[in-house]
């Protein structure tokens, strides 16, 4: 078996040789024909301007930019991505081949460990002299092949890393000191190759090994100021190198380590010396950011993104100790950060730039001192600070035109509304809140203003949105709104909350009406789309008939019973304010009619406000106790209500032969077959013999004034008629 094992890798050698060797004879007649192409094509070019096919990002991205620059630097992002996957596409096999291979030899060690061929010594010995193997082989494979010898070498890496994990962890063949020793010796080792190799990827790998080795050599203890000392030495290497080969991936894999490590301490263990780090941390990651910005004096996509994200970390960071451990000021740390900004921005103004980094520092400082200000008012931190950076996201998606921020404010928008919603939750729980200042209103208040700026920045960004966006920017709108409407109205209920029930209700409605009513007042300069505004229309006339139904009677029977003064009928009738302006302001100017609906929408609407208005103050005239109401409650059903509606139906069929809005008459009848229906089927079997005649002879002299003035209106629809007719024909003659 041993034999035949053999033999099929000697073949394996041969034949890899032998592929080898036909493989570099290719290399070498493809190298002899780019030569003679090089030189036939020196000739042909030397007479034309120079062109570079691949702009950088510095050279492309500028202030302010119009569609057409910014369709240029969405290109130049597919160009600067593309060799990623392409990158992934070449390589995939040799990346997979690295990972077996790592597994193979730990199967194989393990294998030998259960078989007890080595020791616990002879193991780790294994290890490294494999790691080490796989970095010697890397280092002679650089030249021809560099990719594939980073990616051996950053395998051997990795199985340097595991073997001194294993050694701590399972054997105890050394300290902890000692583990961490090796560690930092063998990052060091590999950021000094990569540097050397000029390979990105082997950094990668470098940083990847460095991050996690506290994890791999970590007892539990915690030790965090030694911890975050050694990662502020592997980000200060990192930001040395990074402005040495401008490898922009480096800073943004210890950004997201680095965070990682600093909100998973602040969390568990919060102390004061975190602080420190944060500052550094953030020191960092902003020069870092900052790079092209120093040598280029350009702001590229993702070092806007990066100045973000540095800025808002480091205020939950800081601003959560602060709070935990009950420090003031709070706002010192973003008013500190908005310093550093507008000192930025001070520079750009005086060598009057008036481009994208002016804006960028601009949005940021105000973003810090609204949050700093927010924050000492004991708003909630998460809430608040990501309310703030969704504005600045859209504010520079707006000023820069680049989808990347658009693409991140569309994912951070709904976190918000999450964090508010959690926000809402503790008006359950609190007790003896002050009005307007507190947490949680204040908190809302912050909500509240940066979605009113979402809302405009969203409104002048319209024109340049494409078609297929708008249905986004449509739920956008409506979600905004919405948050709006709770911010405000849970405050007020929080308020009135020991009152009765139907106060409450009543005054919800009375709030909800008139919001609607706000938006529908303002339309023109909110750009509210006509779809959302028959959406808003017929949410307030809905509202308008529970308000009627439901409030409105409630009040009433309250009032009746004693249990609320009758002041608050006469709040409860403040609806009609906005109803009647809107019907006889709003309605015409919009596209309401169009939808036959509509019509029979409001005639509702009418029909359940006259009569509702007219029951309560019947009620409230006549009735003095429960068993008078029920009294009178059937008798006004009985004899009442159908009179009422009978002139209201008579209105609304003049109304339709007037106006040809046929529609109002089709309603007009319907209303009086109800009434038809309800005297025959239900009132007369309640009615004496008295209110019986009187209910009849009044309905019928409604009925026949009715069918009379319908009878002469189409008689003058008809001379009319015949009128232009006879006209016509004589201009013709």
């Amino acid at each position: 078996m041993y034999i035949l094992i053999i033999i099929l890798f000697i073949i394996i050698i041969i034949l890899f040789s032998s592929l080898n060797k036909r493989i570099r004879n290719l290399e070498n007649e493809i190298a002899k024909i780019r030569a003679e192409k090089s030189e036939k094509s020196k000739d042909e070019i030397k007479d034309f301007p120079e062109k570079k096919w691949f702009p950088l990002e510095e050279e492309i991205f500028e202030s302010d930019l119009n569609p057409s620059e910014t369709k240029d630097i969405e290109e130049e992002h597919k160009i600067r991505i593309s060799p990623i996957f392409e990158f992934l596409r070449q390589n995939s096999l040799a990346i997979a081949g690295i990972f077996t291979l790592v597994l193979g030899i730990g199967y194989f060690v393990k294998y030998a460990i259960d078989n007890n061929w080595i020791g616990e010594v002879s193991r780790a010995a294994i290890g490294f002299a494999a790691g080490a193997a796989m970095i010697g082989i890397g280092h002679f494979l650089r030249k021809n092949y560099t990719v594939f010898a980073s990616i051996i070498t950053g395998g051997g890496i990795a199985i340097l890393y595991f073997t001194t994990t294993i050694a701590f962890r399972e054997y105890h063949l050394f300290s902890q000191n000692i583990a961490f020793f090796m560690t930092c010796l063998i990052t060091l080792i590999s950021i000094w190759l990569s540097y050397y190799y000029k390979s990105e990827i082997l950094i990668v790998f470098s940083l990847f090994g460095g991050f996690l080795a506290p994890l791999m050599i970590s007892n539990g203890e915690g030790n965090y100021p030694f911890l975050f000392t050694y990662i502020t030495v592997i980000n200060l290497g990192m930001l040395v190198i990074a402005f040495l080969k401008k490898w922009k991936s480096i800073g943004w894999i210890a950004f997201i380590f680095t965070s990682i490590y600093l909100f998973y301490w602040t969390v568990t263990k919060t102390d004061i010396i975190a602080v420190f780090f944060y500052m550094v941390s953030y020191i960092i990651f902003y020069v870092f950011a900052l790079q092209n910005y120093f040598t280029q004096k350009k702001l590229l996509p993702m070092d806007i993104l990066m100045l973000v994200l540095v800025n808002f970390t480091a205020i939950i960071g800081t601003v959560f100790i602060f709070k935990q451990l009950q420090y003031d000021p709070i706002l010192v740390f973003p008013l500190a950060f908005a310093l550093l900004n507008g000192f930025l921005l001070y520079r750009e103004h005086q060598e009057k730039n008036f481009g994208t980094a002016h804006s960028i520092f601009s949005g940021i400082a105000v973003s810090l001192i609204t949050v700093g200000f927010a924050l000492q008012f004991s708003t909630h931190l998460i809430t608040t600070v990501w309310a703030i950076e969704a504005t600045l996201l859209l504010f520079i998606w707006k000023k820069t035109g680049l989808r990347v921020f658009r693409i991140f404010f569309y994912i951070l928008f709904p976190l918000v509304i999450i964090a508010q919603m959690m926000t809402w939750v503790e008006y359950v729980d609190a007790k003896n809140l002050n009005i307007i200042f507190n947490p949680i209103f204040l908190t809302s208040s912050v909500t509240v203003f940066s979605t009113f700026i979402n809302l405009i920045l969203l409104r002048k960004k319209h024109e340049k949105t494409a078609p297929e966006n708008s249905f986004f920017e449509n739920l956008f709108a409506v979600v905004s709104y919405t948050v709006i409407y709770l911010a405000l109205l849970l405050e007020i209920i929080y308020h009135i909350s020991e009152k009765p029930l139907i106060i409450i209700f009543g005054t919800a409605m009375l709030f909800s009406l008139y919001y609607i009513f706000t938006i529908l007042l303002f339309r023109r300069k909110l750009e509210i789309g006509q779809m959302l505004e028959t959406g808003l229309l017929y949410s307030f006339l809905s509202l308008i008939i529970l308000d009627v139904i439901i409030a409105g009677s409630g009040i009433m029977t309250d009032i009746i019973m004693s249990k609320i003064a009758q002041d608050y009928y006469f709040i409860y009738g403040l609806y009609l304010i906005p109803l009647l302006y809107t019907i006889l302001k709003i309605l015409p100017e919009s596209d309401f009619f169009k939808i036959p609906l509509s019509y029979w929408l409001l005639t509702a609407v009418a029909v359940t406000a006259v009569s509702m208005e007219i029951f309560h103050m019947y009620m409230l005239i006549f009735s003095e106790n429960a068993e008078e109401m029920e009294k009178l409650q059937e008798y006004f059903t009985l004899l009442h209500l159908p009179i009422i509606w009978t002139i209201l139906a008579s209105f609304f069929i003049y109304k339709g032969l007037k106006t040809n809005a046929h529609e109002y008459g089709k309603a007009g009848f319907a209303l009086l077959g109800i009434t038809i229906i309800k005297l025959y089927f239900y009132d007369v079997w309640k009615m004496d013999n008295v209110s019986r005649i009187i209910a009849f002879i009044i309905l019928g002299v409604i009925l026949l004034l009715s069918s009379f003035l319908f009878q002469r209106l189409k008689n003058i629809v008809t001379t009319m008629v015949e009128k232009k007719d006879a006209f016509d024909e004589n201009n013709i003659k």
